[in-house]
């Protein structure tokens, strides 16, 4: 095993800045142009980010930047992508349901974007889309799921508000907070969900009724 050597140089009047974006990234996991704009600019210089990413390098993580959509994100790093105990050190594993609850989330980011300057669904509506989408949630279930997502800065609201007209902030890391295997889990179950209804469906319609209509 080779030898870890750290080589960066920050400037005095960048420490502070340096530091606040390690300790953002370690844990939220991402670091966003719409809500740490700071952060973000200091992050999306190429000599700060690599600096940062040699950093965190030490410890098996690394930096990536979609300047695109404005989010920087921490990553495990490719030199330990296999190593024992840090693969999937800095992924949290969501529940089903709030997997569900991700993709509805990101659907309506979709359809809300390039209407307005920031992207935002009342509370009410994003349960009235739940619903619509047949995804059973607890008001406990969608509380945890709220604040779960808010802590990774995958969504943001005021804790002060409540109620279904309590704005909702969709961030464009929603796209990222996925781990594909369980994804793809989802996925299924959906598909699988909609054979079975389709197949309910033609077993309720006898066949006689479609020879009548043919004659």
């Amino acid at each position: 095993m080779s030898d870890i050597r750290l080589q960066i140089a920050i400037k005095e009047e960048s420490v502070h800045l340096f530091k606040r974006c390690i300790r953002k990234l370690l844990e939220s996991t991402f670091i966003l142009r719409d809500k740490d704009e700071k952060l973000y600019q200091f992050v999306s210089r190429e000599s700060n980010r690599q600096d940062i990413s040699e950093y965190l390098r030490m410890i098996g993580f690394d930096v990536i930047l979609e300047e695109k959509t404005g989010v920087c994100m921490l990553t495990a790093s490719e030199e330990d992508a296999d190593t024992v105990g840090l693969k999937r050190a800095n992924v949290v594993t969501f529940s089903t349901l709030q997997y569900h609850l991700l993709l509805v989330l990101w659907k309506i980011y979709l359809e809300n974007l390039g209407y307005s300057e920031g992207n935002f669904v009342t509370k009410g509506d994003l349960i009235d889309k739940i619903k619509s989408y047949d995804v059973q949630l607890t008001r406990t279930e969608l509380t945890a799921a709220f604040r779960l997502f808010k802590k990774y800065s995958l969504i943001n609201f005021n804790d002060d508000e409540e109620g279904e007209d309590m704005k909702i902030q969709l961030y464009p890391s929603l796209q990222f907070g996925w781990n594909l295997l369980q994804f793809q889990t989802v996925v299924r179950e959906y598909l699988k969900e909609e054979t079975e209804e389709a197949g309910a469906l033609e077993e309720e319609i006898p066949s006689e009724e479609f020879e009548e209509e043919e004659e």
